[in-house]
């Protein structure tokens, strides 16, 4: 039992790093699951201090992907079309069979956004930069802490081999 708990940990773990890309899911929630259902196995003790601060850290990361694009968005005379467009691009961007559609969708999408909301094309251009550096910056936030998360997981898993892997 504990090797298929090991098993759908990593790939929740590995679907958390995919989250810190996708806007519909949130990474490090979704890698902070993988390592709640590690601590489910009879080899790896609870350890709640551990669940408990890397949880706090996930939430209050899961809040910032909400506030840093606002902030960038908003820091540079950007508005709500924006960031809406922002993140339609993004979807835009990853449907899309282009070579960096992942990083260019986000800022078409906001400048489009902008545009539309009737700013004239400096203005809608300066905000979509902010919206678009907002969204890398909390894509880029969620990703490092995804990828720490994998390594406390593989960590885990090194500390506790002999017991995890003993047939």
């Amino acid at each position: 039992m504990d090797i298929i708990l090991i098993i759908i940990a990593a790939l929740i773990m590995l679907l958390g790093i995919i989250g810190s890309f996708l806007p519909v899911l949130p990474g490090p929630l979704t890698s902070w699951i993988g390592l709640l259902i590690l601590h489910f196995t009879d080899a790896v003790p609870m350890d709640k201090w551990f669940l408990l601060i890397t949880l706090v850290i996930a939430v209050l990361i899961w809040v910032l992907d909400y506030i840093i694009p606002a902030i960038g968005t908003k820091r540079f005379g950007g508005t709500r079309s924006g960031m809406i467009g922002t993140t339609l691009g993004l979807i835009v961007g990853l449907i899309a069979p282009i070579p960096g559609g992942i990083i260019i969708g986000p800022f078409v999408g906001a400048l489009i956004g902008e545009l539309l909301n009737n700013a004239d094309s400096k203005t809608a251009f300066k905000a979509a930069l902010g919206s678009f550096i907002g969204f890398l910056t909390s894509t880029f936030i969620k990703f490092i802490v995804a990828i720490i998360y994998l390594g406390l997981f593989i960590g885990i898993l090194w500390d506790y081999k002999s017991a995890l892997f003993s047939f």
